[in-house]
């Protein structure tokens, strides 16, 4: 009877509802907001567990609109800062059945406007920096306990310790070239762990470059804090160089904890275990007869088949992305925005995170990467005008792909000049084609030294076109000196001279050889040109001739002259379309001043040589 009665109580007990646990929280995004701010209120994503019932209790701020997911995992509120509300921590209190649970959370006073949130121009020169391949500032962030065990600067997919100190180290180095604007690649919190899932040649990698996120509201330990973020943007601020950080909001890394316990059921396009591939068919979402099955690879796919594909048509998906947008730019004050794989996001998404930008911070300015040679899909992608879908991006700049690879032919390869002029004639398909970013190289392609029968002598002629030009141009570290580099990761080698122990030191001329010195002098005095002379940046481009391979253009009134051939060339401009007011000397040096003949202006060019006139 006793082992009955026990037996009893103990089905009795197991019957009994479980004691609801008390909710635990691990994390809020964002950690804080400002007052005055446009978003108002801000909705918050907290993650934890046992967050299911969830309801909170604000204090001062007010608190509504709540929603948790099925797992308990993820709680959504709005929270509402009042007018007048004083800069301070303003903890939430999230509370279930099961108990309470401390939510830390402050409002800030906003950042001063001046000399910040600046934007650019084709005033300016940017220059490409990926951090940890540009300077190790900081040697104790190299290892961290964090995720220790993947700095090896031997493996070219492993860190080498490059930091967000180093690059502050540097501004000195930059303003002496004369660059006014530097973009880093991705600063977020990335993958901390040898990656298995994408390999190279059955090599794990890691996520050194920046674009696999696992924590949108981190900074990478590796590369530092976010107070040395902010740090580094004031400093180059300082000196008057603008800075520009790089997004993505297409996809997050294959190891960020919402793959497998995602804040919504449609947070991604597909799972782990089922999801599209992307196709990189970008004609596809410009193509007006295109039917949706056929961009649905392109937009929904997940990136190289393992970097899941956000779904920008959940709308707190969509809301979280752009709040992020904002809290980098307000925790920082940097200038503008480089966004990566744009076209491969819904142009429906880019209209209001654009307005967004534009009622916070209207000078901020922000260019896409459509990586395509075709200039009828580059300017279907930059904003000023609706598309056939009915939709302006409103996105400000694209960079000049189709250009690009017309020069990387031309000055690296040797071949015709006439492809950068005719490519350039299609100018007319963009809404503002002064609003491009134009680029030699950059972390996504080869290096231009990395070309076939490069030469410095090419690279020098083509920096006299990019720096000449219209738009705004684009240098990638390394690239002032001719560094060379194949194919990803070759193509971001380590800056030589900013890492201990480095043989040379290619940041002061004594450590650069004589061909590097000659380009980079050459690259700094084409910069001092296009800052001392308006016409050069912002100047009416007349054609003046082309050729194979000679091309003469006006630049207001300024002409310039290239010679892509291995022999001297002599140019024949009618007297009448020549600008200029006087014929005069050559600016870098390299040209006999024009000659009058007839109704003729006769320029002589040397071999492989480009002049300012």
């Amino acid at each position: 009877m006793l082992r009955r009665a026990a037996l009893g109580a103990a089905l009795a007990l197991s019957a009994a509802p479980l004691a609801a646990q008390a909710p635990v929280v691990t994390k809020v995004d964002p950690p804080n907001w400002w007052t005055g701010h446009s978003i108002n209120p801000v909705r918050i994503l907290v993650r934890g567990r046992h967050l299911a019932g969830a309801r909170f209790a604000c204090g001062r701020l007010a608190c509504g609109n709540v929603r948790v997911n099925a797992a308990g995992t993820s709680a959504f509120a709005d929270v509402r800062v009042p007018a007048g509300t004083r800069p301070g921590r303003y903890p939430l209190t999230l509370a279930t059945a099961g108990g309470s649970a401390r939510v830390d959370f402050s409002v800030d006073a906003p950042l001063a406007r001046a000399g910040r949130f600046q934007g650019w121009s084709q005033d300016d020169v940017i220059y490409l920096i990926m951090p940890d391949r540009f300077a190790d500032g900081d040697a104790a962030n190299n290892d961290p306990a964090a995720s220790p065990g993947l700095l090896d600067r031997a493996n070219p997919r492993r860190y080498h310790g490059g930091d967000l100190a180093g690059v502050r180290a540097k501004l000195p180095y930059l303003k002496a070239l004369g660059v006014t604007a530097i973009w880093m690649n991705p600063v977020y919190d990335n993958t901390n762990v040898l990656d298995t899932i994408e390999t190279a040649n059955g090599q794990p990698t890691t996520a050194y470059h920046g674009y696999h996120a696992i924590d949108y509201y981190g900074v990478e330990e590796r590369f530092g804090t976010l107070a040395e973020l902010k740090g580094l943007t004031d400093a180059a601020h300082a000196v008057g160089i603008k800075v520009i950080l790089d997004m993505v909001a297409n996809h997050t890394s294959a190891f960020h904890p919402w793959v497998d316990d995602s804040p919504t059921p449609t947070w991604y396009n597909g799972t782990r275990p089922r999801h599209l591939a992307n196709t990189f068919q970008g004609w596809t979402i410009a193509d007006p007869y295109a039917p949706p099955h056929l961009r649905r690879e392109t937009l929904d796919g997940w990136f190289v088949n393992f970097l899941p594909d956000l779904n920008q048509g959940d709308p707190e998906a969509a809301r979280y992305l752009t709040q992020n947008t904002l809290w980098w730019l307000g925790a920082t004050g940097v200038d503008g925005i480089r966004q990566d794989t744009w076209q491969y996001v819904p142009r429906t998404f880019w209209n209001p995170w654009m307005t967004a930008i534009n009622r916070e911070y209207p000078r901020v300015k922000v260019v896409g990467e459509v990586l395509e040679g075709d200039p009828s899909l580059v300017s279907f992608h930059q904003g000023g005008r609706r598309g056939w879908d009915g939709v302006d991006p409103k996105v400000q700049y694209q960079f000049d792909f189709p250009v690009y690879f017309a020069l990387r032919d031309a000055f690296a390869r040797g071949r015709s000049l006439k492809p950068v002029a005719v490519m350039l004639s299609r100018d007319h398909l963009y809404p503002d084609p002064t609003s491009l970013v134009t680029l030699l190289g950059s972390h996504d392609e080869r290096r231009f030294m990395g070309e076939p029968g490069a030469t410095h002598e090419g690279l020098r002629l083509a920096y006299t076109f990019l720096l000449t030009y219209r738009g705004t141009p684009l240098i990638y570290y390394g690239d002032e000196i001719g560094m060379p580099g194949a194919g990803d990761p070759d193509n971001r080698r380590d800056f030589p001279g900013g890492f201990p122990g480095d043989a040379r030191n290619a940041f002061e001329p004594g450590g650069r050889t004589a061909e590097e010195q000659t380009t980079w002098a050459h690259v700094q005095r084409l910069l001092a040109l296009r800052a001392a002379r308006p016409d050069l940046r912002r100047g009416r481009t007349v054609h003046l001739q082309v050729g194979e391979q000679t091309y003469v253009y006006a630049r207001g009134t300024s002409v310039v002259a290239l010679n892509n051939d291995a022999r001297p060339a002599e140019v024949r401009v009618p007297a009448a379309a020549f600008p200029a007011p006087a014929l005069r000397a050559d600016a870098l040096g390299r040209c006999a001043p024009p000659r009058r003949d007839g109704a003729d202006v006769v320029l002589a060019i040397p071999a492989r040589a480009g002049c300012v006139f």
